[in-house]
C-alpha cells in the first residue's frame, strides 16, 4: 500500500504534465492494485482528489485513454466510488470517447458507463443528458453483423451497458424502445447465438424491456418468437431455460406474440418437458415443470392461439393437455382443468367437449379433491365447467351427468374463489325451471346463499350469492322455493340487491321480487316490510338516473305489492302517485305505459 500511495502521488504529477511513459507505467502499478484490493484501493483514490484529474486524460488522442477507463470501470464496480464518479466529472469526456474508433478504448468506455450506471440513478441521469445510450444503440446496429471474438465481448459490453443504464426504470426502458434497440438486439441473438455471454445479455436486456407494455408490439414485428424457440430447443442446463422462460411469460401477454411462438412450435418444446419432468421429485424439475405448464395455459388465453391449437377439438395439443387431468400431479391437474376453462370460451368448442367426456373427467378430478383439496385445482375445475355451462344446449348434458351434485359437495369450502367459481357455475346450471325448483327447495344451499350474500370483504362472492337467489325464484317460479328463501331470511339480501350499482343486478332483484309478491306475498311480506322495500321503490322511481327497465320493473312491483295490506299502506303513505304520474311522459314507451297502468291502479285503490 506504500507502493501505491507513492504511485498515486506520482500519477498526480504525470496527470497534469501528460508524460505517456511515466503515466502508462502508474496506470498499470493502479490496476495491479485494484486487482488486488478494489474497494481499499478506489477508497486511496478517492481520497487523493485524482478522480478529478481523470476527466483530463481521457482524450482520444492519448494512448493511455483505454487505462484511463478501464481504471474507472474498476473503481465503480464499488457503490461507494459511482456518485464520485460522476462528480467528477466523467460521463461527459466518456461519451466523447464512444465516437472513438478504437476498439479497446470503446470497450472500456462501455465498461466504465456501465458500472458507473448500474444502480445509480446520478449515473444514468447524467449518461442520459449526454446522450451516451444513442450511440451505443447507432454501435450494436453498425456491428451486429461482425462476429469475431473481440467485437462479440465489445457488443455483451455495450449490451450490459445499456441493460445497468435501463434497469427497472420505465421512462429510461421507454427511450430505448423509442430509439429503436429491440429489432437490433433480436438480431444480435439470432447472428450470435452461439456465443454465450452475448446470448445472455440480450436474454436479460429482453426480460426488462418486455415487462413494459410499449414494447410488445415492437416485439411482435421482430421475428423474437423464432430465435427464442430455436433458442430453447438447443438448451439442456436448466438455468439457461429458466433465463428463457423469463422473457417468454411477458412477451406471451401479447396476444399476436402467443400466436408467433405457437407457429413457431414453443407448444412441442413444452409438452416435451412436461414429459421429462413430470414424475420427477427434483426441485429444478419440479420448478420446470411448474413454469412450463403455466405458460402453456398462458398461450391458450389468446382467442387465436388457442383456436390453432384446439383443432376441432381433434388437435394432438388438445389431446396431450386433456391426459393431464387424470394424472397425479397437481400441478398437471391444475394446468390442464385452465387449459381447459381457456379451450372453452367459444360455444362450438364448448359443444365438443361435453359431448366428448370432459366434463365426466373434470367431475371425476373434483371428486379427487373434496376432502382437503388443493384450492387451485378446485377452483380450476369449477372455472372450467362454469365455462363449458355457458351454451344452452350443454346445460341439460351437464346437470344430467350430475354436474350439481358434485359442485354442492363444495359448499362447505371456506376459500372465496372457490366459493365464487361453485356459484357462477350453479348460476349458469339453472336455466331450465326442474333444475331451478331442486335447487331452490335444497335447504342446505339456500341457507349457505343466505350467509355468503353478507360476505362484505368478498364483493364477488356476495354478488355471486345474490344473483344465484334470484335466479333460482326467476327460474323455477316456485312457491316452495320462494318459501325455502323466505324461511331462511333471503328476502332482505334481494331488496338489498335492488338497489345495486349494476343494473342487471338492480334488475334481477327487482324481476324475483315481483314474482315473490305475485306467488308468496303473505308469506314474505314481513321481511318485505322490515327491508324497507316500499321506500327503496319509491327512491329508484324518484331517481331520474334510474335506468328505464329499473323504473319499467320497479313500477310492475308495486302494483304486485298492493295485495298487501301493510304494504299498501306505505304505498299510499309515500305519495307514489306524484313520482308516477310524472313517468307517464317518459320518453321509453314501455315506462309510460306502466306508467299509466300503475297510477290507474293507484287511484283506483286508494
Amino acid at each position: 500500500m506504500d507502493n501505491l500511495s507513492d504511485t498515486l502521488k506520482k500519477l498526480k504529477i504525470t496527470a497534469v504534465d501528460k508524460t505517456e511513459d511515466s503515466l502508462e507505467g502508474c496506470l498499470d502499478c493502479l490496476l495491479q492494485a485494484l486487482a488486488q484490493n478494489n474497494a481499499e484501493t478506489s477508497e486511496k483514490l478517492q481520497g487523493s482528489g485524482i478522480l478529478q484529474l481523470f476527466a483530463n486524460l481521457l482524450t482520444p488522442q492519448s494512448p493511455c485513454t483505454a487505462k484511463v477507463a478501464n481504471v474507472i470501470a474498476e473503481v465503480a464496480k464499488n457503490e461507494f466510488m459511482r456518485l464520485p464518479c460522476v462528480d467528477a466529472g466523467l460521463i461527459s469526456p466518456l461519451v466523447q470517447l464512444l465516437n472513438s474508433k478504437d476498439q479497446e478504448v470503446l470497450l472500456q468506455t462501455g465498461r466504465a458507463l456501465g458500472n458507473i450506471c448500474y444502480d445509480s440513478h446520478e449515473g444514468r441521469s447524467t449518461v442520459d443528458q449526454a446522450g451516451g445510450a444513442q450511440i451505443v444503440i447507432d454501435h450494436l446496429r453498425s456491428l451486429c453483423s461482425v462476429t469475431d471474438p473481440a467485437n462479440e465481448k465489445l457488443l455483451t459490453v455495450f449490451c450490459g451497458m445499456l441493460m445497468n443504464y435501463s434497469n427497472e426504470n420505465d421512462s429510461l426502458q421507454a427511450q430505448l424502445i423509442n430509439m429503436g434497440v429491440i429489432p437490433t438486439l433480436v438480431k444480435l441473438l439470432g447472428i450470435h447465438c452461439q456465443n454465450a455471454a452475448l446470448t445472455e445479455m440480450c436474454l436479460v436486456a429482453f426480460g426488462n424491456l418486455a415487462e413494459l407494455e410499449s414494447s410488445k408490439e415492437q416485439f411482435a414485428s421482430t421475428n423474437i418468437a423464432e430465435e427464442l424457440v430455436k433458442l430453447f430447443k438447443k438448451q439442456i442446463e436448466h438455468d439457461k431455460r429458466e433465463m428463457i422462460f423469463e422473457v417468454l411469460a411477458p412477451l406471451a401477454e401479447n396476444d399476436a406474440i402467443k400466436l408467433q411462438l405457437v407457429e413457431a412450435g414453443l407448444v412441442e418444446c413444452l409438452l416435451e418437458i412436461v414429459q421429462q419432468k413430470v414424475d420427477s421429485d427434483k426441485e429444478d424439475d419440479i420448478a420446470e415443470l411448474k413454469t412450463g405448464s403455466d405458460l402453456m395455459v398462458l398461450l391458450l388465453l389468446g382467442d387465436e392461439s388457442m383456436q390453432k391449437l384446439f383443432e376441432g377439438g381433434k388437435g394432438s395439443v388438445f389431446q396431450r393437455v386433456l391426459s393431464w387431468i387424470p394424472s397425479n400431479n397437481h400441478q398437471l391437474q391444475l394446468a390442464g382443468a385452465l387449459a381447459i376453462a381457456n379451450f372453452a370460451r367459444n360455444d362450438g368448442n364448448c359443444i365438443h367437449m361435453v359431448d366428448n367426456g370432459i366434463v365426466e373427467k373434470l367431475m371425476d378430478l373434483l371428486d379427487r379433491h373434496v376432502e382437503d383439496g388443493n384450492v387451485t385445482v378446485q377452483h380450476a375445475a369449477l372455472s372450467a365447467l362454469r365455462n363449458l355451462a355457458i351454451p344452452v344446449v350443454n346445460k341439460a348434458k351437464m346437470l344430467s351427468a350430475g354436474v350439481t351434485e358434485t359442485v354442492l359437495k363444495f359448499l362447505k369450502s371456506e376459500m372465496p374463489p372457490v366459493q365464487f367459481k361453485l356459484l357462477g357455475t350453479l348460476r349458469m346450471l339453472i336455466d331450465a325451471q326442474e333444475a331451478a325448483e331442486q335447487l331452490g327447495k335444497n335447504v342446505k344451499l339456500v341457507e349457505r346463499l343466505v350467509e355468503w350474500c353478507e360476505a362484505k370483504d368478498h364483493a364477488g362472492v356476495m354478488g355471486e350469492s345474490n344473483r344465484l337467489l334470484s335466479a333460482l325464484i326467476r327460474h323455477s317460479k316456485s312457491k316452495d322455493v320462494i318459501k325455502t328463501i323466505v324461511q331462511s331470511g333471503g328476502i332482505k339480501h334481494l331488496v338489498t340487491m335492488a338497489t345495486s350499482e349494476h343494473v342487471i343486478m338492480q334488475n334481477e332483484a327487482l324481476v324475483a321480487l315481483a314474482l315473490i309478491a305475485a306467488l308468496e306475498l303473505g308469506t314474505a311480506e314481513k321481511d318485505l316490510e322490515s327491508a324497507k322495500l316500499v321506500q327503496i321503490l319509491h327512491r329508484l322511481l324518484a331517481d331520474e338516473r334510474s335506468a328505464p327497465e329499473i323504473k319499467y320493473n320497479s313500477m310492475v312491483l308495486i302494483c304486485a305489492l298492493m295485495g298487501s295490506d301493510s304494504l299498501h299502506k306505505e304505498v299510499q303513505d309515500l305519495a307514489f302517485l306524484d313520482v308516477v304520474s310524472k313517468l307517464r311522459s317518459h320518453e321509453n314507451k314501455s315506462v309510460a305505459q306502466q306508467a299509466s297502468l300503475t297510477e290507474q291502479r293507484l287511484t283506483v285503490e286508494s
